[in-house]
């Protein structure tokens, strides 16, 4: 699944291979192909924009579901998190975000990992990104907002037009709420902010 590219991202070529350098206000960020998310599809671009919106994530724990090539997840760490699970059920997956996450410097705050959400992850995250398919974002919807720290921004990509009404909806039922819509396209990119915890 491939688009037009997004002007954040330029072609080059590193070490011999094939490599992306994704470049904004406070990213610089070299990702290798071998999975999904190189920064040119409109879902990433639009998940990049707004997390560089984002300001400094200082002290943040990220969770990236579905990373692909890592690229969100990475870009969350050079905007100041303090760690990020890179969760993927592809093991090719989670070894090209490896990678990349010692190419971008981010290896020792970065977990890559091989499995499903349930059996992989413990929160809570302070930020979620998810660029998937509208089926998975809704089937994830309450186990995602059980993750979310209180008030934690959750970033959903990869919806479909027709789509977005049902994921959109399915999250605010679960206390979240509409910060930002992103139209590319036909798809949609979501920026909720998760429901407050008591005593959080």
């Amino acid at each position: 699944m491939r688009s037009r590219r997004d002007d954040t991202c330029t072609s080059r070529t590193q070490a011999g291979r094939g490599a992306h350098t994704c470049a904004g206000p406070a990213l610089d960020l070299v990702i290798a192909p071998g999975a999904f998310g190189s920064g040119e599809h409109v879902t990433t671009a639009s998940c990049l924009e707004i997390l560089q919106g984002l300001g400094n994530l200082a002290g943040a724990s990220v969770l990236d579901l579905g990373c692909g090539t890592g690229i969100l997840g990475i870009a969350a760490l050079r905007l100041g998190a303090r760690r990020a699970v890179l969760l993927d059920v592809d093991p090719a997956a989670a070894a090209t975000a490896r990678r990349n996450c010692r190419a971008n410097g981010v290896a020792a705050a970065a977990y890559p990992v091989v499995g499903s959400l349930a059996a992989a992850v413990r929160g809570p995250f302070d930020l979620i990104l998810a660029n998937l398919h509208a089926d998975l974002l809704l089937a994830s919807a309450s186990s995602l907002v059980h993750l979310a720290a209180s008030e934690a921004h959750l970033l959903l990509s990869g919806i479909l037009w027709e789509d977005d009404f049902a994921v959109c909806g399915a999250y605010q039922r679960l206390g979240c709420r509409l910060v930002r819509h992103v139209m590319r396209d036909e798809y949609s990119t979501l920026h909720l902010l998760g429901p407050r915890r008591l005593g959080a």
